[in-house]
């Protein structure tokens, strides 16, 4: 199996490739890890896992300059249906459009907006940061085996806004109750970062590989 973890100049890279050769090992897998700016790589690929860090706009623009990439993208999980793992604006980007720096279009693959948190409550700051325990939405395998508490670790401002809340995954509570997790059909995303999770972390990788 080929996992490759797109690296388009964002996202913390070296962490999420460690952390994913950490959760084939313990699986026993013979898994390739392939980190990799080629649209080419992702067509030899059996899923792809897209970080993301920063703005929503500058992620979306640094995918879009890497030339065929988007189409890549396309072929991959709309046209082939395979999986797809979006962590932080990765997931974000699979929205519609995000507001933050005036607005961009995201790929569309999941019916919503990402919209900065609305804090009224002075006690809360933003960036969110920290540990949060999130509510699973879903009965899917992507959260088999958690601990009991399901504690993972956010840095973010905005937030993903389903239009339907059957693509909603997971959810927790920074004053009011945010989306935290999507899932439709072969896409998946979390808000959350699994390679600074610790157990929880490494487990949804796991599952994300047993997919």
């Amino acid at each position: 199996m080929i996992i490759s973890i797109i690296d388009y100049g964002s996202g913390n890279i070296k962490s999420v490739s460690k952390a994913v050769e950490f959760a084939a090992q313990n699986l026993n897998k013979s898994i390739v890890v392939n980190v990799t700016s080629e649209p080419a790589a992702i067509r030899q690929s059996d899923k792809i896992i897209l970080p993301g860090q920063g703005s929503f706009k500058q992620c979306a623009q640094h995918l879009k300059n890497i030339s065929g990439m988007m189409d890549e993208l396309h072929d991959f999980v709309i046209e082939k249906k395979k999986n797809i793992f979006g962590i932080c604006v990765g997931m974000q980007l699979f929205a519609d459009v995000g507001e933050e720096d005036g607005g961009s279009n995201g790929f569309g693959w999941i019916k919503g907006s990402v919209k900065k948190i609305n804090i009224l409550n002075k006690d809360l700051k933003l960036p969110h940061m920290g540990w949060n325990e999130v509510v699973i939405k879903q009965n899917t395998t992507l959260f088999d085996h958690m601990t009991m508490d399901k504690h993972f670790y956010f840095v973010h401002s905005y937030q993903f806004i389903a239009e339907d809340q059957k693509n909603v995954a997971a959810s927790t509570f920074y004053q009011d109750e945010i989306t935290v997790a999507v899932l439709r059909d072969n896409v998946f995303g979390t808000q959350f970062h699994p390679e600074k999770s610790q157990k929880n972390g490494i487990q949804i990788l796991e599952n994300f590989i047993k997919w």
